[in-house]
Parts: C-alpha cells; structure tokens; sequence
C-alpha cells in the first residue's frame, strides 16, 4: 500500500487509519452505542493485516475506554507497530459528562494517563481535540504545554483538531503544527473554502474524519437503520440522519454505488476515495466495529477515481443538496 507523509514529521501514513471512536462502547456522552471490546480488537487487526498502518483514538472516546482497547490491539498484534494518535482536551467528570479543558496542568495530565492507557513511552502524534470554546488565550496555553510534552519526547510530533485557518495561525506562533483533523466528506465541505489551502500552502497534513458521514454513506444505512438508532447513539441527534436530509443522503449513496460499481466496490470505499482524491488530504480516518467492516472499507485507498467519476459524485451530492 502507498504510503502518504504527515507535514513536517517523518510518518509515512497509509491512506487510510482506523479510527477509534465508536470502539470506546456506550454510556458516554458522544457514543456510538453498545459495542463489544471483542469485535473492536478483531476490527483492529484486520485493519492493520489490510495495510493500515496507524490509529487514531482520542482520551474522551470511551472516557478511556478507546485508548485501552487500541492497547490490548496492538499487544495482539504480531506485525509493524503501528502509529498511535491520540487526542486532549476533553475531560470528563465522576458521571462520564464530557467538559474541555485546555490548562497545562490538565494537558501534562492528560498525557500521562493516555500513556498509560496506551502503554506506550511516547504517542507518536498528539493532537488538540478542541480550540477553547471562547476562542481565549487558552488556546495559546494548551499549545504550549504540547511543545513541552514534545520536546521532553512524550509526544514525537502535535497537531491539531477542528480548528480554523485564524486559530492554526496563532498555534503555529508557538510552533510549528504536523496535522489538522478536520471532518470532511462528500457531504460535509466547508473545509475547501480556506482550511484546506491553509494546509497545503503552510505544509501542514491533514488526517480527515468521517469521510463516510459517520456511516451514513456506507451503503448499510436504511430509513428504518436510522430510524431505529439507540438514544445512546449520538447519531440518533444528528439531523443528517433525519428527514428532510435523510431522503436525500440515501439518494447519494444509490449514486455512489453506481460509481463503486465499476471498480468493485462499495458506495463506503468511493466516498472514501473521493476524499483522498483531494491534493491536501494524507489519510482519512475510517472506523470499523468489526472485522466484517474492517474488511470492506480498509483498502479504499487503492481506488483511483477519474477526474470524470470525481465530477460526478460532486454533481451528485450538489443535487442531492438540493
């Protein structure tokens, strides 16, 4: 599988990375409803068998749950060790209720514990979750207090995660940023408009997340799917799986599938691939809850679009947008 370099670091990413969220399991705030620890490992290691190569999790998935699966994964795992990317600034209290949180204090803890829960001597990219929901000079503090983590080598390389092109600019006063996470989709794309040139032109990779719209276009979601999600399934709030949008996104996904048809594969992996077609993307982060999943969506890397099949989907979704 081709590999990809992550900005100013020395990590060469497969396209795609497995993305850890939905493995953190139920009784949080932004989960994905009940999930098994057994199929999330199985899940992991048919990613890393397919070529993947690393995995992002983040210390709020699960409050902590993610990070000590990815762990017990990769000591399975007989292989390359992977890259491991985790995330800061998002705690939660004795209720599992999730607040951000950008002090240095809580930022050096937060390292400590995720290496912990990782079992590991240095995370290989730690990213800000969140900028500071008032935009204020905590922003400033918590990038600062990743250098340091950086340079005593507990982290090899930071970045950042939905920030904006202002709040990248006043990071990289403090250092330079390896990545940005932003979301970013057929169906989810403001990111064009000044993020993205913001990266490519200051050599900062991007590591996107839900190319699939939170698996919304994976082919496997119906009316009656989205209809019957859990309360526990932050998908249940989300009105892209509500009608009017719903209609509308099922209808993309027919169109996507006749794309994938010509290359053999499913409507999941074209709009993964769609999203990797774009020059500033380095990998997008595809979850899978288990190896079934994993197995079709881990290599949508390989596919290569024409500049016709990529008009087209945009097309698509500009009608069904409509």
């Amino acid at each position: 599988m081709e590999t990809r370099k992550l900005g100013n670091s020395d990590l060469q990413l497969s396209p795609v990375g497995f993305g850890a969220w939905a493995i953190g399991g139920a009784g949080w705030e932004f989960s994905w409803g009940q999930q098994e620890d057994a199929d999330s490992i199985a899940a992991i290691l048919r990613a890393l068998e397919l070529g993947v190569n690393w995995i992002d999790t983040a210390a709020v998935y699960g409050t902590g749950h993610s990070e000590e699966i990815v762990a017990q994964a990769v000591k399975h795992w007989k292989g390359k060790r992977p890259y491991i990317f985790t995330k800061c600034t998002l705690r939660w209290d004795e209720n599992r209720k999730v607040y951000p949180e950008h002090s240095a204090a809580s930022i050096r803890k937060e390292c400590e514990d995720s290496l912990r829960r990782l079992q590991v001597d240095t995370i290989d990219l730690y990213q800000m979750h969140w900028p500071p929901r008032d935009n204020g000079a905590g922003l400033e503090e918590a990038w600062t207090a990743m250098r340091e983590l950086q340079k005593e080598g507990k982290a090899r390389w930071i970045g950042v995660s939905n920030f904006d092109r202002a709040q990248m600019e006043r990071a990289a006063k403090i250092a330079p940023i390896t990545s940005d996470q932003p979301p970013f989709s057929i169906i989810r794309r403001a990111i064009e408009a000044e993020i993205l040139p913001h990266c490519e032109k200051n050599g900062i990779g991007v590591v996107s997340y839900a190319p699939m719209a939170s698996g919304l276009l994976t082919g496997a979601m119906t009316r009656e799917r989205a209809a019957a999600l859990s309360p526990d399934d932050f998908r249940s709030r989300n009105p892209e799986f509500k009608e009017p949008r719903l209609s509308k996104n099922i209808e993309l996904v027919e169109r996507l599938r006749k794309v994938g048809a010509r290359h053999g594969r499913g409507p999941g992996e074209i709009a993964i691939a769609w999203v990797l077609s774009h020059p500033a993307i380095t990998g997008a982060i595809v979850g899978a809850r288990n190896a079934k999943q994993a197995e079709g969506v881990m290599r949508a890397g390989e596919i290569q679009l024409s500049k016709d099949e990529i008009a087209e989907m945009a097309g698509a979704a500009a009608a069904s947008a409509r």
